[in-house]
């Protein structure tokens, strides 16, 4: 989910609550190892007449984009577009291990833009405009394409360090999106509960199709390959992708997606625990064992309790009631997002929060964002054994076995991370306790690769063990899933 840890957006007063909604707002992971050397899945093409360095820039169009500009870079990763002013570090602020290598020496295009929106919180390049995006060009392209929407509520360059500084250094294209509203006042987009969390839907799909058509142009044929992955809501974004539309892709990566489910579990049913058992907990006393154990099996596992601290500080409150506000707005009433960090009790708390209790109409909200378990095309999913934000018990075990359910689990690779957490610069807090996401989620993404390729399929489900004697350096550069 990953919203980022600021306070939540005031209002200076409230108007009708169709009126609020119609005022259109924005939820809250890269260096190549020698584990992870398996090639990409098609040829390199390198440069030649037609293909020299940033060859086609002036013909690029982006189907349906309001605006574009296409800049011919010397470097596409972080370790040029930092300084160029063609990404936002900001975008990309803990999601990654501090000493994260960044690989460099890949030239080409990019392209920055938006699709027509009317919402306005994304303020990347001046523009005041949702819907933006990013798509690499790199001169030397191995045939593939991976698209990705980002984690939290935040924007498009989210995902720069984490994943596209590696893609981009094995050769794929690449193309992210910020969802189509950014901001911890995201709900406020759309007219009806569950607006905004749809449109992170329709453009991912919309930036797929452009993303191909553009690839298409540069290079003078389409992708051999188009891989969906992204990180929490970007991982939810990949599993609804492969659910609904298959055709576009070959295959994806869910990085501990966020699970919206009808009936439960969602992130609504286990957050108000979180917030109803934590303030007991952390103050001891008589009520603390009781607490715990209200908080074990709320679904946060036993052994993440040094988490919890900060989690509660950053993460439960802010997520609950953002997520809460956008899919069932009348739970406070003329009160947006609730009361921050309110004592159980007090009238429409969200600590109190009882989502099977609340009216159908609330429950249609999240029937339209929902997961099905039917994908149409291979799938690996990840999560972090001590993942509290997401508890992975309520989240990647429970797709799991909807996937089954629905007689696809042929499709799906599932790997249990044991001691990954849902943050992975938190692994530089606690590197005794945990270990970083980002180097499994690229032996995921090469065991993909491997797949698609015929090369052999992944290994079965099953739970990735940290090494006993592993040190901090050797976590960040070696994730076997065998």
């Amino acid at each position: 989910m990953l919203p980022h840890p600021t306070p939540p957006l005031g209002r200076a007063g409230r108007r009708t609550r169709a009126a609020r909604r119609t005022a259109l707002g924005a939820l809250s992971l890269a260096a190549a190892c020698s584990l992870l050397a398996t090639p990409a899945t098609a040829a390199p093409v390198g440069p030649g007449p037609a293909d020299a360095h940033c060859a086609a820039q002036a013909r690029l169009h982006v189907p349906g984009a309001a605006h574009q500009q296409a800049d011919c870079l010397d470097e596409l990763t972080t370790a040029g577009t930092v300084a160029t002013g063609h990404t936002d570090p900001a975008d990309y602020a803990g999601l990654t291990p501090r000493d994260l290598p960044t690989p460099s020496g890949v030239p080409g295009i990019q392209i920055d833009g938006y699709f027509p929106d009317t919402s306005t919180t994304n303020t990347n390049h001046g523009w005041q405009h949702d819907s933006q995006f990013v798509i690499r060009l790199p001169d030397h392209w191995n045939g593939g394409l991976v698209v990705a929407g980002t984690p939290g509520n935040r924007e498009q360059y989210a995902n720069d360090r984490a994943i596209a500084d590696w893609v981009l250094a094995r050769g794929y294209a690449y193309a992210a999106t910020d969802k189509g509203n950014t901001g911890t006042a995201f709900y406020r987009d759309g007219r009806r509960p569950g607006d905004a969390i749809a449109e992170w839907n329709t453009r991912l799909t919309q930036l797929t199709r452009a993303a191909r058509a553009v690839v298409t142009q540069r290079y003078h044929r389409p992708p051999a390959r188009t891989l969906a992955t992204g990180m929490s809501n970007g991982g939810y974004l990949v599993r609804w992708q492969l659910e609904n539309h298959p055709e576009l892709y070959d295959g994806g990566v869910d990085w501990e997606g966020t699970l919206w489910r009808t009936d439960g579990p969602n992130l609504l049913t286990f957050l108000p625990a979180a917030l109803r058992h934590y303030p007991a907990y952390a103050a001891g006393g008589p009520g603390a064992a009781e607490a715990e154990a209200a908080l074990h099996r709320a679904g946060f596992p036993a052994g993440s309790e040094f988490l919890w601290p900060y989690h509660h500080q950053v993460y439960w409150d802010l997520t609950q009631r953002i997520y809460r506000e956008e899919l069932d707005p009348g739970y406070d009433g003329d009160t947006e997002a609730g009361t921050p960090y309110c004592a159980s009790g007090t009238p429409a708390c969200d600590a109190d929060y009882a989502y099977p209790d609340r009216p159908a109409d609330v429950h249609r909200a999240v029937d339209r964002i929902a997961l099905t378990g039917r994908i149409g095309k291979p799938l690996i999913t990840l999560q972090g054994t001590l993942d509290v934000l997401l508890p992975i018990s309520q989240d990647s075990d429970v797709y799991a076995r909807m996937v089954h359910q629905a007689g696809r689990g042929s499709l799906l690779r599932y790997y249990r991370i044991e001691d990954g957490t849902h943050t992975d610069s938190l692994a530089d807090a606690f590197p005794d306790r945990l270990r970083p996401m980002v180097p499994c989620h690229r032996s995921a993404f090469t065991a993909l690769e491997r797949w698609l390729a015929g090369a052999g399929r992944p290994p079965a489900d099953r739970t990735v063990a940290r090494p006993a004697d592993a040190d901090p350096a050797t976590l960040l550069t070696s994730c076997p899933l065998r």
